[in-house]
């Protein structure tokens, strides 16, 4: 097998979605930058599924200070708070971004920026175009792309990352046809986004499965918090081919209330306070319990009802949602949706100072991939706009590195060939492996969880990575190198759930009594590392 191509540069960006464009914007004014992505650029990944919002603050009547602390109350104070002054400080600033490049948001009549409320947020920060927010930036992303000079490889996949005495130098990469590429760059970023494709019930695309946070850890970069896993609240349940789907959270933002099966509201015994504008991992939490208990739909949900709104107010500020569901063959001006909890967002990821540099010289990451930001739960309208203010600071920050002369690592080089060539013998599909990863993780790592079942899901997965994938030709490599990705990225969060043993945001362990709050915890970051695996503790 030889190597197709050999390409330099001094930037290199693992990702094409929100946070990978903006980091090669930026890293394209310091010297050369390749783009790789898995999909087409700027059509997979899940910024352009995004719907809700961006978070910021644009309102005099809002602050810098709310938004963090809700931010740090939403990440049951396990997020790190220096990202978060970053992440509050920076968001109106790469949203004036956005919209100086021609992305148009929804206005007020005084043409300043429409904001809706979203669950855990004492403001009503959330901006929005619609409920296609992530869409529209992806088009303004995208265009500002093409006047730069960044080399973009489409449809090419990193599935590893090169190291050079301690120091990542590029990574290695697979086109559809099986292809080897190897990539070379001064400095890389992993902005390769979530992981939760290693879900029964997912709402990512299909490239979702985990690969920044299998590479980072292979190459020996630090993970934290990989228990941490947000379920959305409302995902569609029916029918069978669209579960999962994303029922956006401006869908609450706008009035729209839960019910159960006898027509119950019953977000008022989880959070009468707050109700339907709770945190997510609050209201998933009350959606499975109802399911659980017997008041669930014909289908296995809840109710989402918006059928007391305006059929005006849902056509213009639900559009997405309206056509969705009117090919399902309901029309929620009049009929209410049937939801439930679907795996959604991963809070943990390799752990970045500031300048989303990781533990690894030479690496920085920016998105999903990366950790802390959100803590133990993220709030909706975060995400969008950590994508724009960490992508921007990676890009930047790796644009800064000094050049080098980096020389092709043949032994790392010659170690993938014979791993690739060995999936041409292996025993089982990719398709096949992945079901049985999804399924496995859905019973026993999934909303609630215990010793027991966390012990016996790792035990099963361990199993599973023995068996050998197969690929029947070298198209098939970048499945097997995306499923060995998935069972990495499964056995990291399993992992972690077996170290936390308390309860805190989107993790809950049923087999634990705590008598203690989310402020003050025993606990800090669960730390993976491929020499092993710790939870810090907290002095008293």
């Amino acid at each position: 097998m030889q190597i197709q191509e050999i390409i330099r540069s001094h930037v290199l960006v693992i990702g094409s979605g929100g946070a990978g464009v903006r980091a090669a914007i930026e890293a394209s004014a310091h010297g050369t930058c390749v783009l790789i992505s898995r999909t087409i650029a700027g059509k997979g990944g899940c910024t352009i599924m995004a719907e809700g919002g961006y978070n910021a603050v644009m309102n005099e009547a809002d602050s810098i200070a709310d938004h963090f602390a809700d931010t740090m109350k939403g990440g049951a104070y396990l997020n790190d708070q220096d990202l978060v002054h970053v992440l509050t400080k920076e968001a109106p600033d790469r949203m004036q971004d956005l919209i100086s490049w021609g992305a148009v948001f929804d206005v007020t009549d005084s043409c300043t920026i429409c904001q809706r409320p979203f669950g855990g947020q004492c403001f009503p920060r959330t901006c929005y175009a619609g409920d296609r927010t992530g869409h529209e930036m992806m088009i303004t992303l995208m265009e500002r792309l093409a006047h730069t000079p960044v080399r973009v490889c489409h449809e090419v996949a990193a599935f590893d990352l090169l190291i050079s005495e301690g120091r990542v130098i590029g990574a290695l990469g697979l086109d559809r046809k099986g292809r080897l590429y190897t990539f070379l760059a001064d400095a890389t970023v992993l902005a390769t986004g979530g992981g939760t494709r290693v879900y029964d019930i997912s709402t990512n695309s299909t490239s979702g499965t985990g690969d920044g946070y299998a590479m980072g850890w292979r190459a020996g970069a630090e993970l934290i918090d990989m228990e941490q896993v947000q379920f959305h609240p409302t995902g569609a349940v029916y029918p069978w081919d669209a579960r999962g789907r994303l029922v956006t959270e401006a869908v609450r933002g706008e009035g729209g209330v839960l019910k159960n099966s006898l027509g119950e509201r019953f977000m008022s015994r989880y959070d009468p306070d707050r109700m339907e504008l709770s945190t997510r991992d609050v209201v998933a939490r009350a959606c499975a319990t109802e399911i659980m208990q017997g008041r669930g739909t014909p289908h296995g949900g809840v109710w989402l009802d918006v059928t007391h709104l305006p059929a005006r107010t849902i056509e213009e500020r639900l559009p997405v949602m309206l056509e969705q569901f009117l090919k399902y063959g309901v029309d929620i001006r009049t009929e209410p949706m049937e939801v439930a909890p679907t795996a959604h967002h991963i809070m943990g990821g390799l752990r970045i100072d500031p300048s989303c540099q990781t533990t690894l010289p030479g690496l920085y990451a920016c998105g999903e991939v990366a950790g802390g930001v959100h803590g133990a739960n993220r709030l909706g309208g975060n995400a969008l706009a950590e994508t724009q203010v960490f992508g921007a600071r990676a890009g930047a920050s790796a644009g800064r590195n000094a050049r080098r002369e980096g020389e092709v690592p043949d032994d790392q080089i010659s170690s993938a060939v014979l791993m690739l060539e060995g999936y041409l013998n292996g025993d089982i599909l990719p398709d096949q492996m992945k079901g049985e990863v999804q399924r496995i993780m859905w019973k026993g790592a999934g909303i609630f969880r215990n010793k027991a079942a966390l012990e016996e899901t790792r035990a099963a997965l361990d199993v599973l990575s023995r068996k050998r994938l197969k690929a029947v030709d070298p198209s098939g490599f970048i499945d097997c190198c995306t499923t060995r990705n998935m069972i990495d990225t499964a056995r990291l969060i399993v992992t972690a759930a077996l170290l936390r043993e308390e309860s805190r945001g989107a993790h809950v362990r049923t087999d634990v009594t705590q008598d203690w709050d989310n402020q003050t915890s025993p606990f800090g970051h669960t730390i993976l590392t491929r020499t092993g695996a710790t939870i810090e503790r907290r002095r008293s």
